[in-house]
């Protein structure tokens, strides 16, 4: 897949990437062709089931909860609990405030709009890391925009029809072709 162009940044707005992108996911959830129909994941191996005494005090302070129906937990959610534990640990207090107020927004949010960024996560996940970056990128020039311009943006992607998009895209692609031929 080549570069992602505006519709990836809008369709991926309620990306996780803070959580706060959750605050201007696009309320139109209708994605183009393109991007619903990403690659297939591929079957990864099951990982390894984690022992509960086998975690650092610090991450089985943090896990507590869980310690009962640990053992019953299944092995990708005992190794993400204990990814998050680690970054946990690592945060600053800054950082884990900031981690909090997203977490409290998350849960605010329908569990429906929740599905949906879950599936966009996942459709992300699949992603090449060549357009994982790309749409990164586009992220955060979105979100550099002043409000009124994303409200704008985000309004008249919304409001074309499958062919205005189509030729947005085009036209993002080629205003990008240009900008690399003169860099």
């Amino acid at each position: 897949m080549k570069r992602q162009s505006l519709w990836t940044l809008l369709a991926l707005l309620a990306l996780p990437f803070g959580l706060s992108a959750t605050a201007v996911a696009a309320e139109g959830d209708a994605m183009p062709p393109a991007a619903a129909a990403a690659p297939p994941a591929v079957a990864a191996p099951a990982p390894p089931a984690v022992d509960w005494k086998s975690l650092p005090p610090e991450q089985q302070q943090l896990l507590r909860s869980h310690e009962r129906d640990w053992a019953t937990l299944p092995p990708a959610r005992q190794q993400a609990l204990t990814r998050g534990a680690q970054r946990w640990l690592q945060m600053n207090p800054e950082q884990r405030n900031q981690a909090r107020d997203r977490f409290q927004t998350w849960r605010a949010l329908p569990e429906e709009r929740r599905e949906l960024i879950r599936r966009r996560w996942e459709q992300f996940q699949r992603l090449d890391p060549q357009s994982q970056a790309a749409v990164r990128e586009n992220f955060r020039a979105f979100a550099q925009l002043p409000p009124w311009q994303r409200r704008a943006l985000k309004r008249r992607w919304l409001q074309a029809t499958p062919e205005q998009r189509a030729h947005m895209r085009e036209r993002l692609e080629e205003r990008r072709e240009r900008r690399r031929e003169l860099h």
